[in-house]
């Protein structure tokens, strides 16, 4: 074979591999992904003898309640998912029906598939509605409502449990006092902020669950999507991970490298 055709048949097989690995790289660092809030410190690292900081961002503790199936649930007992959460009270007749209307789309929304860039499995994501009043809504009231709103329980919860659990989750967990537009009193979570929070509890985004205009509910659905593919930093690409482990074509690559360099060698000799 001349060096030409070895060349040639090298370029062949490395090239598509190497565009392959440029393009990923670039594709991941266009997309704006939902920035992380709740910083809790910063810590100064030293890698390869130069200061490096890493910010530690809160990870939200887990709570245990009771859903309207009667069922006692973990928030973070189905690992890996994505919660969307708001707060509401079943005697609520101002923002909590709104508020559970759009929860409702939105599930609905994913069960559809709705926008084709937006079609999400219903496994992944878990919307959650904790009651700001659960001494008043019990199991069976929150069944009563769920029915009306046509809820589906498969991956929507409405919890009630311990008042103080629950106002302790609101403000100290996800501070949702900082982000709401309404004054929120400490006796009193009403707001119309859903919360999103990624598969390493992380707060990841407060939207307008009110929505009037469908722009909030827009932004959380395109944010949820992007959660979903969003990958570890810490571990390679599932892609990049198949290609290493095909060992015969690492092995056929470098067997053509050396076999590259060997007939180069040669013709210098020549």
């Amino acid at each position: 074979m001349s060096k030409k055709a070895l060349l040639a048949l090298m370029i062949a097989v490395l090239l598509p591999l190497v565009c392959y690995l440029i393009l990923q790289t670039f594709s991941e660092k266009a997309v704006v992904m939902p920035r992380k809030f709740l910083l809790d410190s910063v810590i100064t690292t030293v890698r390869n003898g130069k200061e490096m900081q890493d910010s530690i961002w809160h990870k939200t503790s887990d709570i245990e309640l009771i859903n309207q199936s009667g069922d006692t649930v973990n928030l973070y007992s189905k690992q890996g998912k994505i919660i969307v959460l708001d707060f509401f009270f079943t005697s609520c007749r101002s923002i909590c029906p709104h508020l559970t209307s759009n929860m409702v789309r939105l599930q609905q929304s994913f069960i559809k598939g709705g926008d084709v860039r937006n079609k999400i499995d219903t496994s992944i994501v878990q919307f959650v509605s904790m009651s700001i009043d659960p001494e008043r809504d019990s199991v069976t009231v929150l069944k009563e409502y769920a029915d009306r709103f046509n809820v589906n329980p498969d991956n929507y919860w409405l919890l009630t449990g311990k008042r103080d659990s629950i106002y302790r989750f609101a403000f100290e967990e996800l501070k949702v006092d900082k982000f709401s537009v309404e004054p929120i009193s400490p006796d009193f979570v009403h707001t119309s902020r859903f919360v999103l929070i990624d598969r390493d509890m992380v707060v990841r985004g407060y939207y307008d669950g009110l929505d009037r205009d469908s722009t909030s509910l827009k932004q959380l659905a395109r944010d949820i999507g992007l959660l979903m593919l969003e990958k570890d930093r810490k571990q390679p690409s599932a892609v990049f991970t198949e290609i290493i482990g095909l060992k015969w074509l690492w092995a056929i690559i470098v067997l053509m490298v050396i076999v590259f360099v060997v007939v180069l060698y040669k013709n210098k000799e020549k």
